[in-house]
């Protein structure tokens, strides 16, 4: 490695895209494609930056398997920014599997983060859980560190493990601080704020107030009876039925919450699980039949009754009824797309289908009717096309290095 590859290399490892530019910016061999790869998309290009990397692959000899190795795994941290989740993860995989037989356990581990941080944004929790238990965060570097560290304060905040992930994001300041890099100990900061920002809304006796994440930890742990409208499911301990499916049983199953102790006239009913205005037998008939449909369903932990002039909610062991809702809620039928788009990141078509379990073209129309009233917008064309909500976040990453420094 030469001279002003290994200067880039430092620059980049420090945080100095602009550095590891002026070093490497009119060079076309292989390495130098990869740092300048690198550097552009810290500098937040990222179409320009997988177009190098691209290159750099190509360019790096048959002999170089573990150069090439390194970009693959680059790109993929790129697609993983950018919410591309239509990368290839068996290419990942194999990328992975090449560096770690050659004795790169560093770039190696980041591989294995990304395709953790893959399995959290589509949800898949307990993968996620089962792969990071088998990396051994001991020998990493400082910056790897911190990255493993925050992957595993993300599985704690999914899982509502408040002390677990406090502990987790002091473990990645102090190894953020070591590494010295400004956009680690600010990706680490961010982390924070979910920790200190309210995630929730209770609502209970006619009362509301925000709830951090730790106060709906301490809920949900509580003997209470909940209605969770975060996650579209009652719950009470350890018992948890989703309706997330059934929508007109969740949507009863909350106005009822939110009644207790009283009860929730017909036609109120009537107003919040079918939208109706004006109502006739039918409907009443209707009402029956989907009241009935949830009381067989949440049976186990509560019984609705009838009253004179509608129903209410009586649960059967918990001395109080709750309902959970988001701090701030997205009326209509495409909240659950916004509240992906919530997270600042720009997200492709197809991930947003893939994270929410939906068809691409559900997806797009949901996307299409959100732009038209101005809630998100969209830059790029046909498979480079992103979504975000206005303004357009900026991009910011920590990438591997396309080769270990000296010394290292």
């Amino acid at each position: 490695m030469d001279s002003l590859i290994t200067a880039a290399a430092r620059a980049l490892a420090a945080g100095d895209a602009l550095g590891a530019l002026k070093r490497v910016a009119l060079r076309e061999d292989a390495p130098a494609l990869a740092l300048r790869g690198i550097a552009m998309a810290q500098l937040g290009d990222l179409v320009r930056a997988k177009a190098l990397l691209r290159r750099a692959g190509r360019r790096f000899g048959a002999k170089e398997v573990v150069a090439r190795a390194r970009c693959i795994v680059a790109e993929a941290e790129i697609a993983l920014v950018s919410r591309d989740l239509g990368w290839s993860a068996t290419a990942l995989e194999a990328a992975r599997a090449t560096l770690e037989a050659h004795g790169d356990r560093a770039n190696a581990a980041h591989a294995r983060h990304l395709e953790i941080r893959r399995l959290l944004l589509i949800g898949r929790l307990a993968d996620a859980e089962r792969t990071i238990a088998g990396v051994d965060a001991s020998p990493l570097s400082p910056a790897s560190r911190t990255a493993h560290e925050l992957v595993v304060a993300g599985i704690a905040i999914r899982r509502l493990r408040t002390k677990s992930a406090r502990a987790a994001l002091a473990r990645a300041e102090r190894a953020a601080r070591h590494a010295g890099i400004p956009a680690l100990a600010a990706e680490v900061e961010r982390a924070r704020l979910a920790l200190n920002t309210p995630a929730a809304r209770l609502i209970a006796d006619g009362d509301q107030r925000l709830l951090l994440l730790e106060d709906v930890e301490a809920m949900l742990a509580s003997d209470a009876f909940v209605v969770d409208a975060c996650r579209h499911a009652v719950r009470q301990r350890g018992t948890v039925i989703p309706l997330a499916t059934r929508p007109v049983l969740f949507a009863i199953a909350r106005a009822l919450g939110e009644a207790w102790p009283g009860d929730v006239p017909r036609d109120m009913l009537l107003a919040r699980a079918f939208g109706a205005r004006l109502t006739d037998d039918s409907h009443r008939a209707r009402l029956r039949v989907e009241v009935g449909r949830l009381r067989r369903v949440v049976r186990a932990l509560a019984d609705i009754t009838a009253t004179k002039r509608g129903f209410a909610l009586e649960p059967r062991r918990a001395p109080r009824v709750v309902v959970l809702a988001r701090p701030i809620e997205m009326a209509g039928e495409h909240a659950s797309v916004l509240a992906f788009l919530a997270d600042g990141e720009s997200w492709s078509s197809s991930a947003l289908a893939l994270a929410l379990g939906a068809s691409q073209r559900t997806v797009q129309r949901a996307l299409d009717a959100l732009a038209a009233a101005g809630k998100v917008q969209s830059f790029g064309r046909g498979r480079a096309r992103r979504w975000v909500t206005p303004p357009v976040p900026g991009f910011t990453t920590t990438l591997l290095l396309p080769a270990p420094l000296p010394g290292d």
